[in-house]
């Protein structure tokens, strides 16, 4: 029987069936393999962890509060934010005694549980995170500054806590960047994107928090930062709306729009008043803290509860000034504040403030600022009321536009504070002159005091912003990593004539003169041997410590590039020596200025990626 002619051959269907299997198998594997890498997108995986974070933030900023309303319970039977309400109801020594014995509690606290035994600095914390540890934080260290921060609250300290929720925000993100091991940048936007959902929770406020992370914390609006930023603080919003409801942080009055254009030159006189206003706050906070170093025989832990004792003092007068003051901040809003009570009240809240924070108390700054804003826009518009009262659009208004300058001048943050105001009012007009009077007023505090309240905090700690990010890179790298360790050393009592042999084969022309214990004893140079480097005549007589140097700078293996730059710019060398410390200087090498110049090239590059968004 014959075969089939087609037996044992492809048929042209099955040939073309088995190419569409294989390009279909090519494709699958395509799209997974491209699927596999977005999944390990830096972005993505940034996408998700703000969400992570703003989740968090959000529940935090509740814990926060719901922490702040224990223990005002605790110190005064009260509940709630608006402590002024329900003040009458509360014994006389129980406002007098209840910050004093708060603030000792709070001093013991700092003095055995926290690092330095130094108080929380909130934000300003935050800011050298972000600027010089690569968005690295302590999340314990975290809640221990809440603890601090609420009890300080709670007890009747004059302080705020935006802050230490913006602190407790940032920490964190810190935790779930320290848990996956991220790199500095990706660090530093969950840093920012914690800090935006705890602004955003804080004030109701989603437009601000975003603002106010990307200003103050991470520095730039790159949209690989702007993204995760803004996804974190609106689920902050939606997690504290969802408890607390959709109120705004104030009671504001039924806002109208700008009387006349001729107003104007008011707003902006109010911003020329609220920086001198912010400056003189400032400098009491200071004044208090020069204060207590010129008694330092108090000890650090009983200072806070000497400043509560007076802050206690000017409660039973004034109980206005106890915690963040809300209650007050609402009564100036609605206009019901006479006026002389509103000039003291200016007063008496920045000596709280200065007394509650100058003495260790924790918490923030930006609810005095507020207060006083308050105080101050609402003292001011009512005179210009006075004045003109057909151009005025009532002193209420004025109330609104002292906040956002005195606050936008003490915090720094002109941008965040004016969507603050913007959202909390929802009036474009009145944010217009917002703008003019916070504007102004940052100018001139910058001219005036030279820095923001937050930058202030760091300096009185050794810590300059100056060179931002760049610093924090070059801080963030070890002078370890560039000590050349192939040179040529002697010891002190090496005949000259070696001395000069080594010296012409040394590389950079340079010799270490080391003892038995390998400490740097001296330098030598072509120059340390003048007529002697051809001169054989004293050979038999002079030896290595005969001719050295003393190093005049001297690095550590542990000090950063920023500290080598610095050296290397003081020396005028070319080459400094590296020991082990500065105790024992055991000698390790040399480090040279060009390696430490390339390295700094290499930071402003990468600080550029990130201010690119370049994860």
């Amino acid at each position: 029987m014959d075969e089939p002619e087609d037996a044992g051959m492809i048929s042209i269907a099955d040939f073309d069936l088995g190419r569409r299997l294989r390009r279909q198998r090519r494709i699958l594997a395509l799209r997974w393999y491209r699927t596999r890498r977005a999944l390990q997108s830096p972005h993505l995986k940034l996408f998700l962890l703000s969400i992570l974070v703003g989740l968090a933030g959000g529940l935090a900023g509740i814990g926060f509060r719901l922490g702040i309303d224990f223990f005002q319970w605790l110190a005064l039977s009260v509940r709630g934010e608006n402590l002024l309400a329900a003040i009458d109801a509360v014994p006389w020594w129980r406002i007098l005694l209840s910050p004093m014995l708060g603030g000792l509690i709070i001093g013991l606290f700092v003095y055995h549980f926290m690092p330095g035994r130094q108080q929380p600095q909130a934000v300003s914390q935050v800011i050298e995170a972000s600027a010089f540890r690569g968005g690295r934080m302590s999340s314990i260290v975290g809640l221990k500054a809440a603890v601090v921060n609420a009890l300080s609250i709670g007890c009747g300290g004059s302080v705020g806590r935006e802050g230490p929720v913006v602190h407790l925000g940032a920490s964190i993100g810190s935790f779930f960047a320290n848990r996956l091991h991220l790199g500095r940048a990706m660090s530093r936007t969950l840093l920012g994107c914690g800090v935006a959902a705890a602004v955003a929770a804080s004030f109701n406020a989603p437009i601000a928090g975003v603002f106010f992370a990307l200003e103050v914390v991470v520095g730039h609006y790159a949209l690989s930062a702007f993204a995760p930023v803004v996804v974190a603080s609106v689920l902050g919003t939606m997690v504290s709306r969802m408890y607390f409801g959709d109120f705004p942080a104030f009671v504001l009055p039924a806002t109208r729009e700008i009387t006349s254009f001729f107003e104007f030159p008011a707003f902006a006189l109010l911003g020329i008043i609220s920086a001198i206003a912010a400056i003189l706050f400032m400098r009491s906070i200071m004044a208090v803290e020069d204060t207590w170093l010129r008694f330092p025989k108090v000890p650090s832990w009983a200072r806070p509860a000497i400043g509560g004792l007076a802050v206690g003092c000017i409660a039973l007068v004034f109980p206005q000034v106890l915690g963040v003051g809300y209650g007050a901040t609402d009564a100036a809003l609605s206009e019901t504040l006479p006026l002389w009570l509103l000039f003291a009240l200016i007063l008496m809240k920045t000596l709280a403030t200065a007394l509650s924070l100058g003495s260790g108390f924790g918490g923030g700054i930006f609810s005095p600022s507020l207060f006083l804003g308050a105080m101050v826009g609402g003292a001011f518009g009512v005179l210009a009321t006075s004045v003109f009262p057909d151009l005025s659009s009532g002193h209420g208004a004025y109330t609104i536009v002292g906040m956002g300058a005195v606050s936008g001048a003490v915090l720094g943050a002109p941008i965040s504070t004016v969507l603050i105001i913007f959202e909390m009012t929802n009036d474009y007009a009145l944010t217009i002159a917002v703008m003019i009077a916070t504007a102004i007023a940052s100018i001139i505090t910058q001219q005036l005091f030279g820095k923001s309240f937050f930058q202030w905090q760091l300096e009185r700690r050794g810590i300059s912003l100056a060179g931002g990010r760049e610093v924090g890179l070059l801080r963030a790298l070890e002078v370890s990593g560039f000590t050349d360790k192939a040179v040529e050393s002697v010891d002190p009592g090496t005949p000259l004539a070696e001395v000069r042999r080594k010296l012409a084969a040394a590389p950079w022309s340079l010799l270490a003169v080391v003892d038995d214990d390998e400490r740097l004893v001296g330098l030598i140079s072509f120059p340390d041997l003048a007529e002697l480097a051809f001169d054989s005549s004293s050979d038999e007589i002079m030896v290595a410590q005969d001719t050295m140097h003393k190093a005049g700078y001297l690095l550590t293996a542990r000090d950063d590039l920023q500290t080598a730059v610095q050296a290397f710019g003081a020396s005028g060398e070319v080459h400094l020596p590296v020991v082990f410390d500065r105790e024992e200087q055991r000698f390790l090498g040399f480090v040279h200025e060009h390696e430490v110049m390339v390295a700094y090239h290499r930071t402003l590059q990468q600080a550029r990626r990130e201010e690119r968004g370049e994860v």
